[in-house]
């Protein structure tokens, strides 16, 4: 992009070429199995973010190498432990730092020296029971690539409700831009923590439960 740019100030190339040109470079094709959109994070501050779920697993390093080549950072979600171990016995390498995160299920591949870039915005991220965190700890990862200081509290449900407010009373006091949610069940935790606050709350449902509130139908008809 900078070359396009360099030329385009030259003289060298019109505003109609390097437009053209701009366009061509925002697409990355892996031979037949990916086409990355690494123009994404310059467009819209969101960082490319890979689906590991149901890659081959050549596929898979595949479109990993090449993110990194371009991007120096490669981050693959909903990873099995099977993908896990794959992508760190191929990048773990010197100039390669390889962050596994178990309970998230998502791999961060970054090349030596290549820094996040900190927004100054600031997440909390919430989860209403234990079994709700791998959920919650997808949506902090994925916030800290962003470069965003992240707040975590966990298990703080409506079930035991007083546990709730010493944890919002620490992101408030913290000037949390927007708080993530998580919850399962019946969903509730976000339309109360929406009653409490006066930030942007947004509601993540998981399918933890059981009878009516199994598979997350429940939490998510709550939440919307």
């Amino acid at each position: 992009m900078r070359s396009i740019l360099e030329k385009l100030a030259r003289g060298e190339i019109t505003v109609e070429e390097a437009e053209r040109a701009l366009r061509l470079a925002a697409i990355e094709e892996v031979g037949e199995v990916a086409r990355l959109d690494v123009g994404r994070e310059l467009r819209t501050r969101i960082p490319e973010i890979v689906l590991g779920e149901g890659k081959a697993r050549e596929d898979l390093l595949r479109i990993a190498e090449r993110l990194l080549a371009e991007q120096g950072r490669a981050i693959i979600s909903r990873v099995s432990e099977e993908q896990a171990r794959a992508l760190e016995e191929a990048f773990r390498k010197e100039d390669v730092q390889v962050e596994v995160h178990e309970r998230a299920r998502i791999v961060v591949l970054r090349r030596e020296g290549q820094a996040l870039q900190r927004t100054g915005g600031r997440v909390g991220v919430i989860a209403a029971g234990t079994a709700d965190i791998p959920v919650a700890e997808e949506a902090r990862v994925v916030a800290q690539e962003m470069g965003c200081e992240v707040l975590t509290a966990y298990d703080v449900g409506v079930a035991g409700i007083h546990r709730l407010f010493p944890a919002l009373k620490r992101m408030l006091e913290a000037d949390v831009d927007v708080l993530v949610v998580v919850a399962g069940r019946e969903g509730a935790l976000p339309s109360v923590v929406a009653g409490l606050v006066d930030v942007p709350v947004i509601g993540v449902p998981t399918s933890v439960g059981y009878g009516l509130g199994a598979g997350g139908v429940s939490a998510l008809m709550a939440m919307l």
